[in-house]
């Protein structure tokens, strides 16, 4: 996987709270920045969740949530989170999360997240809006 594979990225410096006693990110943050990226990644698709949210009385509901650790994370490093949509069906959409040094190449981890559009009253998959589906396949695009 290369970093050129991917539009958009989100910044992130390693906290000190995040590193564990061997000396790397302890590895439940990953998950936290992957959704802090595809958060960041939908809205600079141009998708407001929280107006969505208060719209149609919707959201979506983490279903898979895959980590793939490739090398050790410390303190203090600068980082860039690719992430990327690998395809969107019926009521779900996943997100490809990369992570690289800000300045370089090497690829540090990688995984998968699938988000499932779920009415909230009855707590059951409903079609992922059309708008969200032509934002993010025209924002992958460029």
């Amino acid at each position: 996987m290369e970093r050129s594979s991917f539009r958009y990225f989100f910044p992130l410096s390693v906290r000190y709270n995040e590193v564990d006693a061997q000396g790397i990110v302890f590895n439940a943050h990953y998950l936290t920045w992957y959704d802090m990226a595809v958060s960041a990644y939908i809205r600079a698709a141009g998708w407001d969740n929280r107006a969505e949210i208060k719209a149609s009385g919707a959201d979506f509901h983490v279903v898979r949530a895959l980590v793939e650790y490739k090398v050790g994370i410390g303190h203090d490093e600068e980082l860039a989170i690719g992430v990327r949509t690998t395809r969107i069906g019926n009521s779900s959409i996943a997100f490809q999360p990369a992570i690289f040094h800000a300045n370089g190449e090497t690829l540090l981890a990688t995984g998968e997240i699938i988000w499932v559009w779920t009415d909230q009253a009855s707590k059951r998959p409903i079609p992922v809006p059309d708008r969200l589906r032509d934002l993010l396949t025209r924002f992958d695009a460029g």
